[in-house]
């Protein structure tokens, strides 16, 4: 059999198997219905089975921005273990987008990588801090732009392995720029890009930081679907 044959009867069974077998149910003989495949966190019954129980928590160092406790739990198989976890206060960070299309980007060095990354402006929320409230501080103390008009894009969790951060990312939009007034600590370059340039440097592998890689394409991903209509 030649290859574009192949490539036919490969398509065929495909075909087949998807009309075997009902994506919902997953039982052959199924019809295939166009519902929904994920199911989000704890919306499924059968993660029940996935929880463990907190039976013990305190805090093994406190530090200036964050803490790490040391917990222990008992696992979904009644075993105990121990899990080191970082608390952390959550932040806010946004996708500022100027008037002829370009993102307002900081460079910064990053100690704990040793380089200068590229993101998008965000910090930590002060105690009882509103995120909203965060993202227009952040912008304004590190670009000097101030947001005619702001809005929720989504939330990440950064590294739920290990640290319960929380990171609340907001676009932003109608700037006017004032003067910027970093932190006695903060040094940065701003910079003004392109969004298709970012984009571009996302995919290519280039941005690293997990806020900015999801800013700019939830960003990209809604200006395509206004099709052109004002962010």
């Amino acid at each position: 059999m030649d290859e574009k044959n192949e490539e036919l009867v490969d398509a065929q069974i495909v075909e087949e198997d998807s009309r075997a077998y009902g994506h919902a149910e997953g039982e052959p003989g199924g019809e295939v219905v166009d519902e929904p495949m994920l199911v989000l966190g704890d919306d499924d019954p059968h993660d029940a089975e996935l929880h463990e129980k907190i039976l013990s928590e305190e805090c093994a160092w406190k530090g200036k921005i964050l803490d790490v406790h040391r917990l222990e739990v008992e696992l979904p198989n009644g075993h105990r273990s121990a899990r080191d976890v970082i608390r952390h206060p959550g932040a806010a960070a946004v996708v500022a987008l100027t008037e002829s299309g370009k993102i307002v980007l900081v460079r910064q060095y990053r100690t704990a990588i040793d380089r200068v990354t590229v993101e998008i402006p965000a910090g930590k929320l002060d105690p009882g801090e509103d995120p909203l409230d965060c993202a227009k501080r952040e912008l304004h103390e590190e670009t000097g732009f101030r947001a005619g008009r702001i809005r929720f894009l989504t939330s990440i969790v950064t590294t739920c392995g290990f640290c319960d951060e929380i990171i609340h990312i907001y676009l932003a939009t109608k700037l006017e720029f004032d003067a910027p007034n970093p932190d006695d600590d903060e040094f940065v370059n701003v910079d003004l890009v392109p969004l298709h340039e970012l984009i571009d440097a996302v995919l290519d592998g280039k941005i690293e930081d997990a806020k900015t890689v999801v800013g700019a394409l939830a960003c990209d991903s809604i200006a395509h679907r206004l099709g052109g209509s004002e962010l």
